[in-house]
């Protein structure tokens, strides 16, 4: 059960954080210069899930949660809206959006869901303005992994899709070929771009997230190279002072070491 005077504690510590004779920074910020704040938060958020460390997850959900209640207090100074709000909203577009649940429709798996959930969204977006929202209407600062991948998704809900992986495995070595082809700046970097573009697809039908497999292969590389690193220091060693197979070696001894 929610302990609803911690939650007033936090609300009151921003209030007071940006309130008369509180902390100079905080009364300075607004909502761009925040922005960067909330990106960083959230990827610490995802770091804690991947190190699976509950205490350091626990910390930096808190941080994703100050951010929110720091934008409402700066909303809510404005006259604009409040955090509670924000609670509000979230709590009627959770209801609305699950009608299998809180209503009389039905959904047989997380598929049934999902197309549910984007019809819906669609719906909310175009009421009260007139105008069509098209599907592929998805935001743009999404990191490029994700971005093409949720387009992706969106297509094959509407059936605009591959019948089966041998599809996107095709077109990436197609894609690959065309790369290879490539010759000035431009073609090179468009190429480029339609293979990543595919193997992204490719990931999408191994039920694989782009953007988690890249994150976890870019970890694995970081340590690696940490491994060497640590290895030339103990032996007083320079980087230069190796050649680059005996730099392989020392990376095929981490990979053997599970590193």
């Amino acid at each position: 059960m929610a302990d609803l005077q911690k939650w007033q504690d936090l609300i009151d510590i921003m209030d007071r954080l940006r309130g008369e004779g509180g902390c100079p920074w905080d009364r300075e910020q607004n909502h761009r210069s925040l922005k960067k704040y909330l990106l960083e938060e959230s990827y610490e958020v995802l770091d804690a899930i991947d190190a699976e460390n509950d205490e350091a997850l626990c910390d930096e959900l808190g941080d994703v949660l100050l951010q929110i209640v720091f934008h409402s207090r700066i909303a809510q100074e404005q006259g604009r809206f409040c955090i509670d709000d924000v609670v509000d909203a979230v709590n009627a577009k959770m209801i609305r959006r699950h009608p299998h649940i809180f209503g009389q429709a039905h959904a047989d798996n997380s598929e049934d869901v999902l197309t549910m959930w984007e019809q819906i969204k669609a719906e909310e977006k175009t009421s009260g303005s007139g105008e069509k929202r098209g599907l592929m209407k998805i935001n743009a600062n999404l990191p490029a992994l994700m971005l093409a991948q949720k387009a992706q998704d969106k297509a094959s809900r509407v059936g605009f899709d591959w019948p089966d992986i041998s599809g996107p495995r095709a077109k990436l070595s197609e894609e690959i070929g065309e790369l290879d082809a490539a010759v000035t700046p431009e073609e090179k970097e468009a190429e480029l771009g339609d293979v990543l573009f595919s193997v992204v697809n490719l990931a999408r039908f191994m039920d694989v997230d782009a953007e988690d497999a890249l994150r976890r292969s870019v970890r694995k590389f970081i340590d690696r190279f940490d491994y060497i690193e640590n290895m030339l220091t103990k032996q007083g060693k320079n980087w230069g002072e190796l050649s680059l197979a005996q730099l392989d070696e020392i990376w095929e001894a981490a990979k053997e070491k599970g590193i």
